[in-house]
């Protein structure tokens, strides 16, 4: 069983910076990567970056240069800097978790609520 909850999402304003936080609750659950995706209205929801528990990262085209992820040592939270923002930014952040339940090996993938992220012109 996994809990995801995202936090830091508001208004903000072009050019402005963002931390964006999820903190994630686990039972019998192994977490190998945590990651960042983003839905604006009437699109698909996209990953922004993804971490794993080594500390290999991977960005998306529109984060590269301006968005970092890091978590803590445990994997237990994650978090995004999210810096010189556009309203293109604009969406719903969710956070996502994927590892697998301890006892069946099944691999699994949870999601947060999502926080969201609105940036003004």
């Amino acid at each position: 069983q996994v809990r995801l909850q995202e936090s830091g999402g508001e208004l903000a304003q072009a050019g402005g910076s963002l931390r964006l936080t999820c903190v994630a609750s686990t039972r019998m659950f192994h977490i190998n990567s945590m990651a960042w995706y983003r839905q604006a209205s009437g699109k698909s929801r996209d990953l922004v970056a993804d971490i794993t528990r080594n500390g290999d990262i991977n960005y998306a085209d529109s984060a590269k240069g301006r968005f970092t992820i890091s978590k803590d040592a445990g994997l237990n939270a994650i978090f995004l800097r999210m810096n010189a923002l556009q309203p293109d930014d604009t969406a719903v952040y969710y956070c996502n978790a994927k590892g697998f339940e301890v006892g069946t090996g099944r691999t699994r993938e949870h999601w947060g609520q999502g926080t969201q992220v609105t940036v003004s012109p």
